[in-house]
């Protein structure tokens, strides 16, 4: 299934674009994005944290992705 990626903060600087389309097989989870992700985008791997969210909620690991749904990944932020 194909999925589309949205990229924030540094994220979009790793994948050169604000959005980044994957190919998974059916039933993959977060950790498989991540793991997929961070193959193809190196740089993802250096960031101290990221997280996933699907469709506006935070995921876990062993979450399970469906072909229609959002996905955002939002790296660490910072205030002041």
């Amino acid at each position: 299934m194909k999925i589309n990626i949205l990229a924030f903060g540094i994220a979009k600087d790793i994948f050169g674009a604000s959005t980044v389309d994957v190919e998974l097989v059916n039933d993959a989870t977060v950790s498989n994005l991540k793991y997929l992700l961070e193959k193809q985008h190196p740089r993802l791997k250096k960031l101290a944290t990221y997280m996933v969210a699907v469709n506006n909620e935070y995921a876990l690991d062993g979450d399970t992705i469906h072909e229609r749904d959002e996905i955002a990944i939002i790296p660490p932020v910072s205030g002041g």
